[in-house]
C-alpha cells in the first residue's frame, strides 16, 4: 500500500509512518490481518482511515455505519483542522504515553483518542447547526468509550487522555492545545446556570487522575493539577495545585508539565 504512494511521505509523514507500521503488525501477528487492512491499509489517507474508525465504533441498530461513514467523510472534506488534529493527537500520545510504541495503536486501540476523533466530528456537526446528530454522536460516544464530551465543548490539538475512562467536558468548556489528563477527570459546572458555566483550561496544562474543575474559571498555560483535586478558583500560570478545595502548593516544576507528565509535587 505504502508504494503506491511514493510522495506521501513527503506530504505526510504521520500517515506513511503509520502504513508502514501496520505493515509491520501483519507481519508481528498475521490474526490481526483484517482489522489492519481494514482499519488501516485498505485507505488512501489518514481522513479516510479515521472515517472509517470512528463510523464503525460508534454504528448501532438506530444509525448505520454506512450513514455515519458519510456523515465522517462529509466532516474531513469540509474541515481540514479535523485531520490535523487528529495528527497532532496521535504524536501527542506517542510522545507523552509510555505505553503507546506506534502510531496504529492510539488508531486501532486506544479508546481515548478515538472518542476524542468522535468528538471532533460531533463537534463539526455543531457548529454547522446539526445539533441532533452531534447528540447522538456524544450519546454514542458516551455509550462505547465511557468518554462523554459535549459536542460544544472546544478542545485544541496535541491533546492526551491516558487510559481515558470516566472523562466528562462540558458545553461550555475549552481546553487548550497540547493538554494531557488522566482518567476520571471532569471539567464541569457548579449548578444550573445555562450560561458559560465551564472551565478554561490553557495550553500545556496536565490535570492529574480524578481532578475536578469546576465553573467558569481560567487554569492558566502549563499548570498542573494533581489527581483527586477538586479546583473552584482560578490557577495563574505555571503554578501545581492540589487539594480539596485545591490551593497553589508551588510552581509547575517544568516548563511543559503535560509534556513531561510529571505527577510528583515539589516537597
Amino acid at each position: 500500500m505504502a508504494e503506491r504512494h511514493p510522495h506521501i511521505a513527503e506530504l505526510d509523514p504521520v500517515w506513511v509512518r503509520i502504513l508502514r507500521e501496520g505493515q509491520e503488525a501483519l507481519q508481528e501477528e498475521p490474526l490481526l490481518g483484517g482489522l489492519v487492512h481494514s482499519s488501516i491499509l485498505h485507505h488512501k489517507s489518514i481522513e479516510q482511515a479515521l472515517s472509517y474508525r470512528v463510523s464503525l465504533k460508534l454504528a448501532s441498530a438506530e444509525m448505520s455505519e454506512q450513514l455515519l461513514r458519510e456523515i465522517c467523510d462529509e466532516a474531513y472534506q469540509s474541515d481540514p483542522s479535523l485531520a490535523m488534529s487528529a495528527r497532532a493527537d496521535i504524536m501527542a500520545v506517542n510522545d507523552r504515553d509510555p505505553a503507546c510504541h506506534r502510531f496504529i495503536q492510539p488508531m486501532l486501540f486506544f479508546k481515548g483518542f478515538q472518542a476524542v476523533q468522535a468528538y471532533r466530528v460531533a463537534n463539526w456537526l455543531w457548529r454547522e447547526g446539526r445539533n441532533d446528530m452531534a447528540y447522538f454522536f456524544q450519546m454514542r460516544s458516551s455509550e462505547v468509550f465511557g468518554i462523554d464530551i459535549h459536542p460544544a465543548a472546544t478542545i485544541g490539538k496535541g491533546l492526551m487522555i491516558d487510559h481515558a475512562h470516566s472523562i466528562v467536558i462540558g458545553e461550555t468548556a475549552v481546553v487548550g492545545d497540547n493538554v494531557s489528563m488522566l482518567h476520571s477527570v471532569t471539567l464541569g459546572g457548579t449548578g444550573k446556570e445555562e450560561e458559560d458555566r465551564h472551565p478554561k483550561i490553557g495550553d500545556g496544562v496536565l490535570i492529574g487522575a480524578g481532578a475536578k474543575v469546576l465553573g467558569n474559571i481560567k487554569v492558566g498555560n502549563c499548570s498542573r493539577i494533581a489527581a483527586g483535586s477538586v479546583v473552584l478558583e482560578e490557577i495563574p500560570p505555571c503554578k501545581t495545585v492540589a487539594g480539596v478545595p485545591a490551593r497553589i502548593v508551588g510552581n509547575a516544576g517544568c516548563e511543559q508539565p503535560a509534556v513531561s507528565m510529571d505527577q510528583i509535587l515539589d516537597h
